[in-house]
Parts: structure tokens; sequence; C-alpha cells
């Protein structure tokens, strides 16, 4: 089932670990989702102003604001989570 790659079995490639400092790692899904906005936000701007449609430029402005907030929140939420950890 598993083919043999270069000396070592398919199976131990796909358990291979994170390096400690990466283990715990893990970002609030409204990080990602804030980042998300602020790049489609980024470019309905951009192409608001490439187009002259002004409506298109304040709605990826609007949506630049929004995924910023959602990505305060999820800030906050890591942090909170980090400080109940420690």
């Amino acid at each position: 089932m598993f083919e043999t790659v270069a000396g070592s079995d398919f199976r131990s490639l796909v358990r291979r670990r994170l390096p400690s400092n990466q283990e715990n790692v893990i970002m609030d899904k409204n990080r990602i989702a804030g980042t998300a906005k602020e790049i489609k936000g980024s470019v309905k701007e951009t192409m608001g102003k490439s187009t002259g449609d002004t409506k298109l430029q304040a709605d990826g402005k609007a949506d630049k604001v929004e995924g910023k907030i959602q990505n305060a929140v999820g800030r906050f939420k890591d942090a909170v989570r980090d400080a109940l950890k420690k």
C-alpha cells in the first residue's frame, strides 16, 4: 500500500513533526478571515481607483476596515488564550 521513497516509507514522511516552537501555534479563525477581508478590500479599492468606480472603491475601503477590526479581535482572542495557558 505504501511505496518506499528514498529508503523510507510514505508513513514516516507524513508523520514528520513540526519544530517544537511551532507545535502549539494556533491562530484564531478571526485573524485569518480578517486578513482575507483586508486583501479583498485592497483589491476592490484598487480596481475602483483604476476604473473610476467610486462605489467599488468605497466598498473596498469598508472591507479593509472590517478586516482590520476582525483581525484585531483575533489577536485579542489569541492574547487571552496565551495568557490563560501560563
